[in-house]
């Protein structure tokens, strides 16, 4: 049986003035040691659902329950304990004057001790492979490493949930896979992720929950294998698959012994190496 859930969404509209709704009867769960995917086209709504996980916004109607608490009952500080939320451009995030201080920020603000506050930045650090001099400044990482800030700050709070608004922006493919790497390993910790993102074979290769937007209301949440193989559910929010997968659709239309919800290179190369063995 499956524990109670760490965030309920529960019919949750939201309006933006002067009468813009964002959010349409919104209801999930969000549980422990889940790996999601929230998708959409720009304007879904999947960036203010996001926020309304960690109280970055309330609902205008229905609520959000998070350790079933409702989000209104609680502070933003309250809930990133929870909750931690790290945001599309990490420049958003950044503006101490030094790497110490950006992950010690949010600590003090919680009232941690000064002793355990080192060793929670000195945790975090790890945690995100980031081997900088703690009095070395922001601003003068790679963008790469600065993604990986903003994560530690986030991550030293110890939530148990952490968003990631688009966190591969404006990385090369050597980068991104590391990023993601170092995000799965949180996964597999423990924390639950939600993964705010456009890359389809990001998200495929590594969710394993697709929650797809499409003005303001859930399309579908389901298994990623499933979501990411049904090129006319994804039509329908303007999204595709991802290329392997168009193309073990396309092999398996042909007649070949090919699944169609194959979500990865790997994948397919394994099933090819297969079926050469029986020939």
């Amino acid at each position: 049986m499956r524990s109670e859930p760490i965030i309920k969404v529960e019919n949750v509209y939201y309006r933006y003035p002067p009468n813009i709704w964002a959010l349409k009867g919104v209801s999930l769960n969000i549980y422990k040691q889940e790996f999601i995917a929230l998708l959409g086209q720009n304007g879904s709504g999947k960036t203010t659902l996001a926020k309304h996980l960690n109280g970055l916004l309330v609902p205008t109607r229905g609520r959000v329950l998070v350790k079933g608490i409702d989000t209104r009952k609680l502070s933003v500080a309250k809930i990133a304990r929870i909750v931690g939320y790290v945001f599309q451009n990490p420049e958003h995030q950044i503006f101490a004057k030094n790497i110490y201080e950006e992950i010690a920020f949010g600590l003090r603000n919680i009232g941690v001790p000064e002793e355990e506050i080192e060793d929670r930045v000195r945790e975090a650090l790890e945690e995100v492979d980031l081997r900088k001099p703690l009095d070395t400044n922001p601003h003068f990482l790679s963008t790469g490493e600065k993604h990986r800030l903003a994560i530690a700050s986030v991550l030293a709070m110890k939530p148990e949930v952490i968003i990631l608004d688009e966190p591969t922006t404006g990385l090369d493919y050597k980068r991104i896979k590391q990023l993601m790497e170092i995000i799965y390993n949180l996964y597999k910790k423990g924390h639950t992720i939600i993964l705010i993102t456009h890359d389809m074979a990001l998200a495929a290769e590594y969710c394993e929950r697709a929650i797809i937007l499409h003005n303001g209301r859930i399309l579908v949440d389901a298994p990623a294998r499933e979501v990411f193989s049904n090129i006319e559910l994804l039509a329908q929010s303007s999204l595709k698959p991802p290329q392997i997968t168009l193309l073990s659709i396309e092999l398996n239309r042909r007649g070949y012994p090919i699944p169609r919800d194959i979500l990865t290179v790997k994948e397919m190369a394994d099933k090819i190496t297969s079926l050469l063995k029986t020939y």
